[in-house]
């Protein structure tokens, strides 16, 4: 029996610009768009909502490139753009080569909610539909990405700087490159700059990132078994601290509190408020209950089920669950010089399961 070849995909280079597929140089590339497999993407809620009578529609568009670089952009009223259109956007040098990704009345409120002036001069321009010359140099551009960043880490490697070349984003019309790097200390890349000119031909623009922005370009899976937020939605890195930890009544173990990009994992952030919040109504991890059979100390506390476990001193093991409002009782009463007889009597008793098939019988 012959063996057959094995037949290997074919690599999408355009997938971290969100196309389903390679764009075509013989058909349309109307359906290139796919917002399944696009990072940071956003949903137009009100695509179907009509606009009042009078009103102009909204002149700027959000144009999607690399990974999570997305751009806002105004548009002439002579062409009608459509989300998952190929566009050529004004550039510095050149021309930049685009996908749409958001039209109409929710680019509006994508531009107040990122600060960006709607009526501001400096916002670049559309200058057209892309042709099929734009298509093929965009083509040409991006399938070599990966081998100039092979590249560039080599030499980077061979002078000897303390960098890592995360990423590498063509300009659409072949006469840019933008090299993302992360750093932990200041690098002087002047002669880097001078050898990828040389190797590349193009112009090079080195921009250095935090090391959640790279997870974010990179992407990955989380501990929780989820793609990682910075990669999908989270866009606004903000400082994350191991109060937040602490707060949560979370293991200090660095391994688990740390995300793929090495600090603390974003998501600490998501329910810090609620649990300080709730926290509030609870007293001081220091305060101890005075009862006639000893001192009981604070072991472990349940926030939202709004009940603290305690132990005596001597038998420490041994811990009860109290209710916060019968420990706001019994300090109420240490304070009035009173200790209770026993922590048992405040303890909350726990409820008996009741076999199901035995009460049918």
């Amino acid at each position: 029996m012959e063996e057959t070849d094995k037949i290997t995909p074919e690599k999408n280079h355009f997938s971290t610009r969100g196309c389903c597929h390679q764009p075509s140089l013989i058909h349309k590339n109307d359906n290139i768009f796919n917002h399944g497999c696009a990072k940071l993407d956003t949903f137009d809620w009100l695509r179907y909502v009509p606009l009042p009578e009078g009103q102009k529609p909204f002149d700027c568009i959000e144009v999607r490139f690399k990974n999570n670089r997305k751009e806002f952009f105004r548009a002439s009223g002579d062409h009608d753009y459509r989300t998952g259109d190929i566009v050529a956007v004004e550039a510095n040098p050149g021309h930049d080569i685009g996908i749409v990704c958001l039209t109409g009345e929710i680019v509006r409120l994508q531009m107040r909610r990122r600060n960006v002036d709607a009526k501001r001069d400096e916002i670049r321009k559309v200058y057209r539909k892309a042709r099929l010359g734009d298509v093929e140099k965009w083509i040409t551009a991006v399938e070599k990405e990966d081998n100039t960043m092979f590249k560039a880490r080599q030499i980077a490697a061979r002078l000897d700087l303390k960098m890592k070349i995360n990423d590498v984003e063509y300009q659409g019309d072949d006469t840019k490159a933008i090299f993302y790097y992360t750093a932990d200390e200041r690098v002087d890349f002047r002669e880097l700059i001078k050898v990828m000119a040389e190797e590349f031909k193009v112009r090079i623009e080195m921009r250095q990132i935090g090391a959640r922005q790279e997870a974010a370009r990179l992407g990955g899976i989380g501990t929780c078994g989820r793609e990682l937020c910075c990669a999908t939605w989270v866009n606004n890195f903000s400082t994350v601290s191991t109060n937040a930890a602490r707060i949560q009544q979370l293991s200090p173990n660095p391994q688990k509190l740390a995300g793929q990009c090495g600090k603390l994992k974003c998501c600490l952030n998501f329910e810090y408020s609620a649990y300080a919040e709730a926290l509030k109504e609870f007293p001081p991890d220091d305060v101890t209950l005075n009862t006639k059979k000893g001192d009981a100390l604070p072991q472990k506390t349940d926030v939202f089920g709004r009940v603290i476990w305690y132990a005596y001193k001597t038998d420490i093991n041994n811990m009860m669950a109290i209710p916060l409002e019968r420990v706001k009782e019994i300090i109420s009463l240490n304070k009035s010089g009173k200790a209770i007889d026993k922590l048992e009597d405040y303890a909350r008793k726990e409820e008996k399961k009741v076999d199901n098939d035995a009460s049918f019988s």
